[in-house]
C-alpha cells in the first residue's frame, strides 16, 4: 500500500513541476543567445549590416532567461547565500530560516513588485507598446510582462517552499522530499 501525499504537498509538487518545466525552458533559451548574439556580431562587425529586431529578441530572451528561471533556482537552492551558519543547522532549523525568509523576505518583495510594476505592464499593454527603434520589435509590452512572470512565479514557489517547510518543521516531509525539496 503507497501512502499518496497530502493535498498540500500536491499543491507543492504541482508548483514545483510548473516552476521546474518553465525554467528548463528559459534554460533552451540560453542557446538562442549565443547564436542570435553571434550572429548580430558578425552582421555588424564583418558585412557592417545592424539587425535591431535580432539585437532586441536577444535582449528579450536575456530578460526571459534571469527572470523567467529565477523560481527554478530558488526550488533548486540555487540562489547565492551566505551560509556561514545555515550549513551547520539541523534540517528543522534550516527550514525555519528558510520560513521566516521567505515570509518576512521574498514573500514581501514579491508584493512590492507586482504592486509597483503592475500600472508599467498594463499601460504597455493598453497601448500594444512596441520599439522605438526602426526595424526594432513591436513586443515589448510582452517583454514587460516578463516582470510579472517573475513575480508571480516567484511567490507560487515561495508558497510552495512554504508548505513543505511546514511539513519539515513538523517532521512530516517524506524522505525524498526533504533529498529534493
Amino acid at each position: 500500500m503507497s501512502h499518496s501525499p497530502s493535498p498540500l504537498l500536491r499543491v507543492a509538487g504541482l508548483i514545483d513541476a510548473c516552476n521546474m518545466r518553465l525554467g528548463q525552458l528559459c534554460a533552451w533559451i540560453t542557446l538562442f543567445l549565443v547564436i542570435g548574439t553571434a550572429i548580430v556580431v558578425v552582421l555588424r562587425y564583418g558585412f557592417g549590416i545592424g539587425a535591431i529586431a535580432l539585437q532586441e529578441a536577444v535582449m528579450y530572451g536575456h530578460a526571459l532567461v534571469f527572470m523567467g528561471a529565477a523560481a527554478w533556482t530558488l526550488q533548486r537552492n540555487g540562489h547565492v547565500r551566505v551560509d556561514i551558519f545555515y550549513q551547520k543547522f539541523s534540517g528543522r532549523r534550516q527550514a525555519t530560516v528558510d520560513g521566516v525568509g521567505h515570509l518576512l523576505f521574498l514573500l514581501p518583495v514579491c508584493l512590492f513588485l507586482g504592486w509597483n510594476s503592475w500600472d508599467y505592464v498594463s499601460n504597455s499593454w493598453s497601448t500594444l507598446e512596441g520599439s522605438n527603434e526602426s526595424g526594432g520589435l513591436k513586443f515589448v509590452y510582452l517583454q514587460k510582462s516578463i516582470i510579472l512572470l517573475l513575480v508571480g512565479s516567484l511567490a507560487l514557489q515561495a508558497v510552495s517552499d512554504l508548505i513543505k517547510v511546514g511539513y519539515r518543521i513538523a517532521g512530516r516531509l517524506p524522505e525524498a522530499e526533504v533529498k529534493h525539496g
